[in-house]
């Protein structure tokens, strides 16, 4: 978890919604083996959303699916669950710019609200249009590259 996950948070706790969770993920299909053990993310992740933003539901549904996890299983088992909740999906600019290599993603796109937050470097407007996202023009602009997340987890200076 780093500041840009913590600025996505705070701007969906203040919009109204009646839950924010944050999905952890053991391993994304993208970054296999690039982080300590399930169990120690889990319990990290857990930790810091509890010191600063105790509103917010950390999720270990994805601990719980056949690896290697994809989104749309994720949200099948969630919906199959919340048959009658409203899932919106939060996500960096980043995730949106390579979303058509995420399995199913056109299923993903049609049938949940998208909600894509800023991130510098990344012009993702016109792709959001298209694909009926909703790009998050009133939210803070984190300034943080993806160097800047992979060097701060290697100093322990960046991460939160």
């Amino acid at each position: 978890m780093h500041a840009g996950h913590l600025a996505i948070l705070n701007y969906l706790r203040h919009k109204g919604f009646e839950e924010v969770r944050m999905i952890v993920s053991p391993e994304s299909p993208f970054k296999i083996g690039s982080y300590d053990t399930a169990e120690t993310r889990l319990a990290a992740v857990r930790g810091k959303v509890a010191e600063l933003c105790p509103d917010v539901i950390v999720s270990d549904v994805e601990y719980h699916l056949p690896q290697p996890n994809y989104t749309i299983n994720t949200l099948r088992a969630l919906q199959k669950a919340e048959p009658d909740t409203d899932f919106v999906i939060a996500m960096g600019a980043d995730n949106i710019k390579g979303i058509e290599r995420w399995r199913e993603w056109e299923e993903i796109v049609n049938n949940y609200e998208i909600w894509v937050y800023p991130r510098k470097g990344y012009y993702v407007k016109r792709l959001c249009k298209k694909l009926g996202a909703r790009y998050l023009e009133d939210a803070k602009l984190v300034n943080i590259s993806s160097t800047q997340i992979r060097a701060g987890k290697a100093n322990k200076e960046l991460m939160i």
